[in-house]
């Protein structure tokens, strides 16, 4: 197994980079290095047996295979320039990044790489940070073959319970990430508005949580979940399951496509001004489920409910 790197641990970073410490680890090869801007964030990786590196240009050094979990297109942008102004030589490398970016910023990062002689791979994920906790994400993979065949056992049953293949074309699977999101969003939105009705009717948000994960599946459940928790608006002193701001931008990716593409979205549009509205009144600290307190407000209520912080 060749050295493995990893930069970027937000709440579904470090949960992806843990579960494939504990991968490395059980198999007794070498164990993972990781960076992050705040680098503090990685004691719990550390505990498990990785080895910090501050600085991003040192990692890839020592690393065949670099993970990244980013929070948008600039960031994985500014990662790879590092990486690429170095004197190191990248060849054979191979880049793996677990993120929602646009389809533009993965084709330009392919040719980039492979004129080093590196290669990358897109594998942003589908699910939250209790399926990623678990190690059950669904990974979109698109790249070289050899590439993507040397990454697979690193993400099926470790990090994710199904990857998709996209192909040798890697911003297919980019594509079918930013596609997927219009059904996240628009579910969410669509658990709102019933969470809302229900506890508006007096029908009461438990038979109705109920119903959303029997008949629709866990992901709408937990979606609900989110809402009755109040998980939608966590504490200030606290990391969101899922940004608003991280779901907004990858909103904005599927409406700027879409519209090139002469595509109306319009229950994104809904859900994405809903959760605009939500950030504008509460700030950043807020999950992408947030929609829920928009709805709550638009109906009457309080944007926060009682299990939710308060201001």
């Amino acid at each position: 197994m060749p050295q493995i790197g990893w930069y970027g641990l937000g709440s579904m970073g470090l949960a992806m980079a843990s579960n494939l410490q504990r991968h490395v680890a059980a198999k007794k090869a070498i164990s993972l290095i990781y960076s992050n801007r705040t680098m503090s964030r990685g004691s719990p990786l550390r505990a498990l047996g990785a080895i910090p590196e501050p600085n991003f240009a040192k990692l890839v050094s020592q690393c065949g295979i670099i993970f990244t979990m980013v929070s948008n297109d600039s960031v994985l942008q500014s990662l790879l320039s590092t990486a690429m102004g170095s004197s190191q030589s990248l060849k054979d490398k191979i880049f793996v990044d677990c993120s929602t970016v646009h389809p533009e910023t993965v084709r330009s990062a392919v040719s980039e790489l492979k004129s080093k002689g590196a290669s990358y791979v897109a594998a942003p994920v589908f699910g939250g940070n209790p399926i990623a906790v678990d190690g059950k994400l669904v990974f979109a993979i698109g790249g070289p073959k050899n590439a993507t065949e040397t990454v697979k056992p690193l993400i099926q049953d470790v990090m994710g319970r199904r990857v998709i293949d996209c192909g040798e074309d890697a911003t297919k699977s980019s594509l079918l990430k930013i596609a997927g999101n219009i059904v996240t969003v628009n579910m969410m939105e669509a658990v709102g508005e019933a969470q809302v009705f229900a506890e508006k009717t007096g029908l009461g948000t438990g038979p109705m949580e109920e119903l959303i994960g029997e008949a629709f599946g866990p992901v709408a459940g937990g979606y609900s979940k989110r809402l009755t928790t109040g998980a939608y608006a966590p504490p200030l002193d606290s990391r969101p399951g899922f940004g608003v701001s991280l779901a907004i931008k990858d909103a904005r990716h599927a409406m700027s496509m879409a519209q090139e593409q002469g595509v109306e979205l319009p229950g994104l549009e809904l859900a994405r001004a809903n959760m605009e509205a939500a950030r504008d009144y509460g700030g950043e600290c807020l999950d992408s489920s947030t929609i829920y307190g928009t709805l709550r407000q638009k109906a009457g209520l309080e944007f926060w409910n009682e299990k939710s912080r308060k201001e």
